[in-house]
């Protein structure tokens, strides 16, 4: 009875592992972490894709472009402030992603930006995207959609409220 157990709890722990590393996706040096995509309320026209991109190569590659059949355009963006004026970007040559550094897409910085959406988007569907890199290629990745609450839980922002960003079509 006690290997039973013990057999039990192993397949649970093996489970366990394997649903945590089942969101990180790999490309030559490249590994995506964590892909999310913030929850819309019905009709709205865009939503933010999230995630932190590690480069272990020894050189930089760049985040080009992305694709995604719930979402008439992907684009690159960033959002900086500009005295108490929030400001966003397209960055049309992409995102580097520094040899042996990371990259975080994150509310209030860089993010992906998924503007014409063909429905809305639900705590807890996912969705496949195709990511594109300059020099790794392209890889397809799921992202998971999260409510802003979940997504400041996860990023430990403590009391920074996203929740009335806005973002231009």
């Amino acid at each position: 009875m006690k290997n039973i157990a013990l057999l039990l709890s192993a397949a649970i722990l093996g489970l366990s592992a394997a649903t945590v590393s089942a969101h990180d996706y790999k490309l030559g040096e490249l590994m995506i972490d964590h892909p999310v995509a913030r929850a819309t309320p019905p009709n709205a026209p865009v939503s933010g894709g999230y995630m932190t991109i590690h480069n272990a190569g020894a050189e930089a590659d760049r985040l080009v472009s992305g694709e995604a059949a719930f979402a008439g355009r992907v684009e690159i963006h960033e959002m900086t402030m500009d005295g108490e004026v929030m400001k966003m970007r397209q960055l049309v040559d992409g995102l580097e992603v520094p040899a042996g550094g990371e990259v975080v897409l994150k509310p209030g910085g860089y993010h992906i930006m998924f503007i014409g959406l063909e429905q809305q988007l639900t705590k807890g569907e996912k969705y496949p995207v195709t990511l594109v890199f300059e020099k790794a290629g392209s890889v397809d990745v799921e992202f998971s959609v999260e409510t802003v609450q979940q997504m400041n839980k996860a990023m430990d922002h403590g009391k920074m409220d996203h929740s009335e960003m806005k973002h231009g079509g």
